[in-house]
């Protein structure tokens, strides 16, 4: 074996792995005494904050005080509370029940989400917190919210809904995760199942309620009520408060704060806002008049419940007409075979309960008809918007019967001169 060469004082190795090594400790600054010199010369290394790679809210603190609520909030890039979150936070942050009527898109998950993240506890591997939603499609968007805002907490939420196997949902709730978002039906499941409990429950939120209750949702919601704490708090959302609701409200929330985000009315160039006073008993030969007398190419016909629209379908399909029906009564394959064929114009007349028409992509509707007045000026602004999308022209038709004069006077009073009257020829 080749012994190293020396100069006399330091042995240094030819071989190629040693002179590797001897680089990388120079790199390091050496190593002993000449090791610590080196490091001693050298500059210090400067603590260099990371850039932060998305805007702060406007004003720190202004949703949470919690650090780590804070931070996801930063990282989603909300600068400013939206209205229904200003007036929200407060009441649920006290511990009160609230009942808030807002339109999707107005940052309900957010006002409801901020509240549930400061409540729980990230240490206690049960559920704590339930909401309640509809359709499987709301049960994961309102999921992945929550999953942004807890991001930085230690808790997680986990989305619950049918039409899909049970172990990722069971493993969830042996993972302990804090936060369940269902569907009415998966979830009185897992409960007969004994896979799931709500003893631990502080908070419940049901979602979009009106949509629940026209897709014959409540007996299982009020049953899911009944399973949890009695002390709980509980804060119901929804686009509009039909009568049912205040069922709902007056027997599982205790004496709620009201908070109502009032829609502002759209300044359409393109929809002809028009009205016809009718009797009750005629309002379905105006319909056939209007139908008859005009080529419109596609319309849309609001009714107030599933029974209605079921009706109108009928006596249409008697007279001939190509016609289609969206409720909350019927299975998520039959809405959508509805849709499908009003959307590829293989029927032109499409009826519908407002709930089952929220979010569901219509592009090309000419004629809108309110055959039953609005129950309020939101649901109104929700059917005329269905119309006159993406700068092409649309038409808004509204019944006056002599039950809606009350709700017609709100209307004129806040739409003025963009609603028109006009006049049955059956009248003369």
């Amino acid at each position: 074996m080749r012994q190293p060469e020396s100069d006399g004082n330091l042995a240094i190795s030819s071989d190629p792995a040693d002179a590797a090594k001897r680089r990388r400790r120079r790199r390091r600054g050496g190593r002993g005494r000449s090791g610590a010199t080196a490091v001693h010369d050298a500059p210090q290394p400067v603590a260099v904050r990371e850039p932060l790679l998305f805007p702060l809210p406007a004003t720190p603190g202004l949703f949470c005080d919690n650090p780590a609520i804070e931070r996801a909030i930063a990282e989603a890039g909300w600068q400013q509370p939206t209205p229904i979150q200003e007036r929200t936070l407060p009441v649920l942050r006290r511990g009160g029940d609230l009942v808030g009527q807002a339109q999707t898109g107005s940052g309900k998950t957010g006002a409801f989400g901020i509240p549930i993240m400061e409540k729980l506890d990230p240490e206690l591997h049960v559920v704590q917190a339930l909401v309640v939603v509809p359709t499987r499609e709301l049960a994961e968007q309102v999921t992945t919210e929550l999953n942004r805002l807890a991001k930085y907490t230690g808790l997680k939420a986990l989305a619950v809904y049918g039409g899909v196997g049970y172990e990722r949902q069971l493993q969830g709730f042996n993972r302990g995760d804090q936060i369940v978002v269902g569907t009415p039906g998966r979830i009185i499941d897992h409960l007969e199942r004994g896979a799931l409990s709500f003893s631990d429950v502080r908070m419940v939120v049901l979602d979009e309620a009106d949509r629940m209750l026209d897709m014959g949702f409540q007996p299982d919601v009020e049953r899911i009520l009944r399973r949890t704490p009695r002390e709980r708090q509980t804060a119901l959302f929804s686009a509009t408060i039909p009568v049912e609701i205040h069922d709902l409200i007056y027997k599982h929330l205790r004496d709620p704060e009201w908070v109502r985000i009032e829609m502002e009315i759209p300044t359409v160039d393109t929809v002809r806002q028009v009205y016809y006073e009718v009797a009750e008993r005629d309002k379905f030969d105006g319909l056939l008049e209007l139908l008859e007398m005009n080529d419109w190419p596609s319309v849309l016909i609001f009714r107030h419940t599933q029974r209605g629209v079921d009706r109108i379908e009928g006596l249409l399909r008697r007279k001939r007409y190509s016609v289609a029906a969206i409720h909350g009564g019927m299975t998520q394959a039959m809405r959508q075979a509805s849709l499908n064929l009003f959307a590829s114009g293989k029927v032109r007349i499409l009826i519908a309960t407002n709930v089952a028409s929220r979010g569901l992509d219509i592009p090309d509707v000419s004629h809108v008809v309110n055959y039953d007045m609005p129950e309020d000026l939101d649901t109104y602004v929700h059917r005329v918007g269905r119309t006159a999308r993406m700068g092409k022209q649309g038409t808004a038709v509204t019944f006056v019967g002599e039950g809606d004069l009350d709700m017609f006077d709100q209307l004129q009073r806040r739409l003025k001169d963009q609603l028109l009257p006009e006049r049955l020829a059956l009248y003369g």
